[in-house]
């Protein structure tokens, strides 16, 4: 299976990030994690802090890959673009966030990306990348 995985603004600053709510890896080690757990799987891996890159990147998924996985960071709670960019596709999208957001601010609540999504995961640290994967492939996506 091919898999884009799109990570959005801050999430370059993993591991130097506040450790209780992200954990202590960066996005590298996640990465990392990912090709080593789930080997048989092609991953390609991007992340902006810039709105318009991460919709140029959703918009190009849907002939390439084969399922998106995308932590939006903090545009999960304001980016009716990306939203639209992934409500645009016809492959299976899954959200993923590393801290618990209904444990998070007011603010954090309302996830306007991940109502255009298959589903969600938040609050399992690098693991919520790990799970998303794993329920792909339990639902046999596959090109």
């Amino acid at each position: 299976m091919k898999i884009l995985i799109v990570n959005g603004p801050n999430l370059n600053r993993l591991g130097s990030r506040d450790n209780s709510h992200y954990g202590n890896q960066t996005l590298d080690d996640i990465q990392s994690d990912l090709i080593e757990k789930f080997s048989k799987n092609k991953f390609t891996f991007f992340q902006s802090n810039v709105e318009g890159e991460l919709v140029n990147i959703i918009q190009s998924a849907q002939d390439n890959y084969d399922a998106l996985i995308i932590n939006p960071g903090g545009y999960a709670h304001t980016s009716v673009a990306i939203r639209d960019a992934i409500d645009d596709l016809s492959i299976p999208a899954i959200e993923v966030h590393l801290s618990n957001l209904a444990k998070r601010e007011d603010f954090r609540q309302s996830l306007v990306t991940a109502s255009a999504c298959d589903g969600y995961i938040s609050g399992f640290k690098g693991s919520s990348y790990t799970a998303a994967v794993y329920i792909l492939e339990m639902n046999n996506y596959k090109s």
